[in-house]
């Protein structure tokens, strides 16, 4: 498949501070590529250069084959971006929000209103349309979002944190959409810090921290290559816990008052653990936050 984005080497400077540090990424066409990195780790500021919104100090970046930021306005009319926060404009209704939109790629009336028809009906904001923007929930506008970024039928979406703050049914109906866009042959760039939503929706997901990318691959491949396959989540007397299930292949972490048990066959363990007074214990398999822990810390970030 050919390249939709082509990010190689790329540096970031804000004065002394190197924020992206040679970074490359390759988006094929078709597929749901995402970038998952905790606050700070340079997703932004990778966002913008490829948006052509920032400069870079160094290495290369292009869309569709074409130079950013040097063919950033051509490349633009080929996407469709879903910002981070809702910035649609409170002084229209539904519809008026798309149709404004509509005019910055001078699409003809006609097909603006064949295409509004069809992206309410899609984001399920048909009965909506005369509506202002105060009057819907927050689902709703993410999802009024995502129809405004489709209104120039776009190959490539980028999508910023789509779902942040939403409640989980907004959630999994946007999740929904996500995958509908991606079988009809849209290429998907999604940013997101949500494990959930990266292991649901990603073909290929990029690991990023301080500027760096980390680790690159599908969520399987991910999780496959960085933990074991079972965890036990065990509350209680961390000595005793230690007693009853340290050793072996068990990879032991502790965060505040759970002790995480990583380990190949966790059979043995959990009836070690059974019928432990004062003992509470969660028996899982291992997912991407496992290895998004393991590979970024579990220290708080600002």
């Amino acid at each position: 498949m050919s390249a939709v984005v082509d990010i190689q080497d790329l540096h970031k400077h804000f004065g002394a501070r190197e924020v992206v540090r040679g970074l490359s990424l390759t988006v094929p066409a078709g597929c749901c590529f995402g970038v998952l990195g905790p606050n700070g780790a340079g997703k932004t500021t990778m966002l913008r250069v490829l948006l052509g919104q920032s400069p870079f100090s160094s290495g290369t970046v292009s869309v569709f084959g074409q130079p950013i930021p040097q063919a950033g306005r051509a490349v633009r009319a080929r996407m469709g971006v879903v910002p981070q926060a809702d910035n649609l404009d409170p002084d229209f209704t539904v519809a008026e929000n798309l149709r404004i939109y509509a005019g910055y790629f001078g699409l003809p009336r006609a097909v603006v209103e064949a295409r509004l028809r069809e992206l309410l009906g899609f984001v399920e904001l048909s009965d909506r349309a005369d509506q202002p923007i105060a009057t819907l929930s927050g689902g709703m506008k993410r999802r009024l979002t995502i129809a405004r970024a489709l209104i120039n039928d776009p190959e490539l979406i980028i999508l910023d944190e789509p779902t942040t703050g939403l409640d989980p049914q907004a959630r999994h109906m946007i999740w929904g959409r996500l995958r509908a866009l991606r079988e009809r042959g849209k290429t998907l760039l999604l940013i997101t810090h949500y494990m959930e939503e990266a292991e649901r929706l990603c073909d290929e997901l990029m690991i990023v921290d301080n500027g760096k990318r980390l680790d690159q691959g599908s969520p399987t491949e991910l999780i496959r290559r960085h933990v074991e396959p079972e965890v036990i989540e065990i509350r209680g007397d961390a000595a005793r816990v230690q007693t009853l299930v340290g050793g072996g292949d068990c990879r032991l972490e502790t965060v505040g008052d759970t002790l995480y048990c990583y380990t190949h066959d966790a059979r043995e363990r959990l009836k070690s653990l059974q019928g432990e007074a004062g003992l509470s214990f969660l028996h899982r398999p291992a997912n991407l936050e496992d290895v998004f822990l393991k590979l970024t810390g579990r220290e708080l970030r600002d």
